[in-house]
């Protein structure tokens, strides 16, 4: 029996879901893998990858096809860079290149390692401040049988894009402080005991405590430090930076913790290329209007004082079923501009109208070219983006009022004026002039 037209669409429409990729910019993604590593290292990581409808090319650093970015194009939409210790690479594959490639929308996860290399370099640059080379994260605590560079991290119970109760994570690499970039997005702190040291020996203990009391080196020691941050540009790229390549590899995910569970590597692993790639924590403005309040169609120019109203259409961007209105922000603003806010408000979400947010207003008594903007930025969000002009003029000639209820002093004044005057010149024009008459027929006899 053949199956029905409506099965089929069916199915078919479930395997175009199950081969789409879950991010919202594309699914190429360029894996710049160390020449001494394999990809069966990573099998979950990038198996988990491709479950999900990502495209993997896997090349050497020193290889030079597929480029990175081809006639100022960039080739792929996310690059992995698992290549922490190798200090040559191709043309196309330079710090400068990175940048360019994540100025375009390219988003990037970057391991690194203790070594001195380009790589290692390059993270100062996104406010990323790294210990002296050779000097990884250690820990005694808590008791275990692993060596002190191996070291279990609890993952926050709460946090905007990790999944929760995440269980802990093995690492093992370098830590770095945060600098007072705005732009950062901490994922993941050192645990409070953990210090960097160039030996795994409690021999310089006393001096890592003596620098902390001082306030010198003491800074690679403590949950003041980073082992997994986000940094995002102003326009939404990201670019993930983990201190240690093994967080994703097959031995920590598969290696039971000190309690004996399972470990979270490979939860979080995908927790970080998820928000890196743009699953998580995405949104867009759909449309932007204004009108006058009571109508529903804008004008091409707006009088002074009148009554007005501003309307944004935001979605947000969900793996499993894509865009979808969203009403979550509750502290959008709008501004009325120019060169400076006139009006700043608050643009609140309808309540019956998933995704419209609403924003009325009177405009003020100045005319001239003014900009609605509309600028969210929230760390770890993508950015929302926009710009509206509109003209603002004074009323025509005819729709000034006829009167006006305050200037009804001055029209009493003046009527008042008026009328005296007239009583005045009437009385004077009317008055009697029989004295002169009398005294002119008396010097006639």
């Amino acid at each position: 029996m053949l199956p029905s037209l409506g099965a089929v669409c069916l199915s078919l429409f479930s395997l175009f879901s199950a081969i789409r990729a879950r991010s919202s910019t594309g699914d190429s993604v360029l894996v710049l893998l160390q020449p001494n590593l394999s990809r069966d290292n990573f099998t979950i990581f990038f198996d988990n990858l491709e479950k999900q409808g990502y495209d993997l090319t896997f090349r050497a650093p020193k290889a030079e096809t597929p480029r990175i970015i081809e006639d100022d194009v960039p080739g792929f939409n996310h690059i992995i860079l698992f290549a922490p210790d190798s200090k040559n690479f191709a043309q196309d594959v330079t710090p400068q290149s990175l940048v360019t490639a994540l100025n375009a929308g390219t988003n990037l996860i970057v391991a690194l390692s203790p070594k001195q290399t380009p790589i290692f370099t390059l993270a100062s640059e996104f406010s990323l401040i790294l210990p002296p080379p050779g000097t990884p994260l250690i820990s005694h605590f808590p008791a275990r049988d692993t060596p002190p560079g191996v070291i279990p991290v609890s993952v926050p119970p709460v946090h905007p894009f990790l999944t929760p109760n995440t269980p802990p994570i093995w690492f093992s690499g370098i830590p770095f402080a945060h600098g007072n970039n705005p732009l950062l997005v901490p994922i993941l702190h050192a645990p409070a005991e953990s210090f960097a040291s160039d030996t795994d020996s409690d021999a310089s203990a006393d001096v890592v405590f003596d620098y902390a009391e001082r306030g010198g080196e003491g800074l690679w020691a403590g949950s003041s430090l980073g082992i997994v941050t986000g940094f995002q540009t102003r326009d939404s790229a990201r670019i993930t930076w983990v201190g240690g390549l093994e967080l994703f590899s097959d031995e920590y995910a598969n290696k039971p913790l000190p309690s004996g569970d399972k470990s979270g590597n490979a939860q979080f692993a995908r927790d970080v290329a998820a928000w890196t790639f743009h699953e998580k924590l995405v949104l867009r403005i759909d449309s932007t209007t204004h009108h006058l309040v009571n109508e529903t169609e804008p004008r091409e120019h707006y009088t002074i004082n009148e009554n007005i109203a501003f309307e944004a259409h935001i979605s947000r961007y969900d793996p499993e079923s894509g865009w979808a209105p969203y009403s979550g922000l509750h502290d959008l603003q709008v501004d009325f501009t120019m060169l400076d806010p006139h009006i700043r408000t608050a643009l609140l979400p309808v309540s019956d109208e998933p995704g419209l947010y609403r924003a009325s207003f009177r405009l003020p008594d100045r005319h001239g070219v003014f900009k609605f903007v509309l600028d969210y930025r929230r760390r770890g969000w993508t950015s929302l983006q926009s710009s509206t002009t509109v003209p603002v003029v004074p009323p025509r000639h005819d729709g000034y009022p006829r009167f006006l209820s305050a200037a009804w002093p001055y029209y009493t004044g003046a009527i008042s004026t008026s009328v005296g005057f007239l009583l005045f010149a009437t009385l004077w024009l009317a008055g009697d002039d029989k004295g002169v008459k009398k005294g002119k027929s008396a010097k006639t006899e």
